[in-house]
């Protein structure tokens, strides 16, 4: 056996083995991988506006402190806006079902003379049914449920941990991390850095314009439809339909139209006239124009890079794909720009010389005449 077989097979085996660890290694730190992720996400988000209230003369601390505030209010606002909706329609859907079932099963009937019994699901939702007990099957799950509100409870205060210490220690930990690297490796990721800001800024930015647009045009006709809870409504479609990504749109839509045809099917149509018709003027005439100043990325690779990053990660890659596809395209676009334009310098330059020396002419003429023979 030649000695060089014995050492490719100690280093193949070696490899394979090292393989093997990286796998497990980030399998068992998928969470925090994700974590850390998020936490970018946020910081690079949260980062403009802390930067233009530190050239304010606001300590960089503080003004973290301030954007953590406003995001936490803005948020809990939300959720308190929908949960009071949510618990409004569900009371109301199961005192008001046996009525909503009766009436079905009376038009089946005398609409296509079908006799229909539906008692078995009446009887769901009457005393002692199982939608009627639904409260009490979730009592007796409150160990889990806790356990689970907890899980979810402590990961999202370690992303406002580092979240926090990103926003707050930015340029330090620049400054740490470049200290370790050449001068050109410096530039490389700093210049990486700033674009990650910038696009996941412009893509906060852009997003929340178009929220702001969105909840303010729904919130009228809702408004004028005469439909439950305006506001609410208004404001779920908004944030939603910008910020969840592909499917965002249908899930924003389907419960203000859901409400809708529960308070009245008119309204309910109505309101998915409006919300279908809103979509085509938001697609065609205001998100080109908005995003245009943000960030600009091709439809097909803002769909494709959503795809991967909820293959990848999930729901969590989906959210985040936007902006990483965002940085990744002006990076490589910055890049190949500036390797046409010096192309296109030197081509001219050589052209402007030749013409203008003679002797540089001839010699052009020969070279043609040498590669034609």
């Amino acid at each position: 056996m030649p000695p060089w077989l014995s050492r490719a097979i100690l280093a193949g085996t070696a490899a394979l083995g090292g393989l093997y660890v990286l796998g497990w290694l980030l399998e068992q730190l998928k969470t925090l991988i994700v974590i850390v992720l998020v936490s970018l996400f946020l910081s690079f988000a949260l980062e403009p506006a802390v930067n233009r209230m530190e050239r304010m003369g606001i300590r960089r601390g503080v003004g973290t402190g301030a954007m953590f505030l406003v995001v936490l209010v803005a948020l809990g606002f939300f959720l308190w806006a929908i949960g009071t909706v949510l618990a409004d329609q569900v009371g109301e859907f199961t005192d008001n079902a046996p009525a909503y079932i009766n009436d079905i099963e009376d038009w089946v009937e005398d609409a296509f003379d079908i006799e229909v019994d539906a008692q078995g699901l009446l009887d769901e939702f009457q005393e002692g049914g199982a939608v009627a007990n639904l409260a009490t099957r979730l009592a007796d799950n409150l160990v889990s449920l806790g356990a689970t509100v907890m899980q979810v409870l402590f990961q999202v205060l370690t992303i406002a941990l580092f979240t926090f210490y990103l926003v707050a220690e930015g340029p330090k930990l620049r400054r740490n991390i470049c200290s370790l690297l050449p001068p050109e490796r410096q530039r490389l990721v700093l210049g990486i850095w700033n674009l990650a800001i910038d696009k996941t800024g412009g893509y906060i930015y852009s997003r929340l314009i178009l929220a702001v647009i969105s909840f303010l045009v729904h919130w009228l006709v809702f408004w004028l439809l005469g439909a439950p809870f305006p506001a609410p409504m208004a404001m779920w479609v908004g944030l939603v339909s910008q910020f969840v990504p592909v499917v965002g749109t249908y899930i924003a839509g389907a419960l203000p139209v859901l409400i809708g045809l529960l308070d009245k099917p008119s309204t309910g149509l109505g309101i998915l006239i409006a919300i279908v018709a809103y979509q085509q003027v938001e697609n065609y005439l205001l998100q080109p124009k908005v995003t245009a100043h943000t960030m600009e990325i091709h439809v097909t690779v803002a769909f494709g890079s959503v795809i991967a990053g909820s293959l990848l990660l999930g729901a969590v890659g989906a959210v985040l794909a936007l902006p990483a596809a965002a940085t990744v395209q002006a990076f490589l676009s910055t890049y190949l720009q500036r390797g046409e334009v010096v192309q296109e310098l030197e081509e001219a330059e050589a052209a402007r010389h030749s013409h203008r020396d003679p002797l540089g002419q001839r010699l052009a003429r020969y070279v043609r005449r040498q590669s034609d023979s």
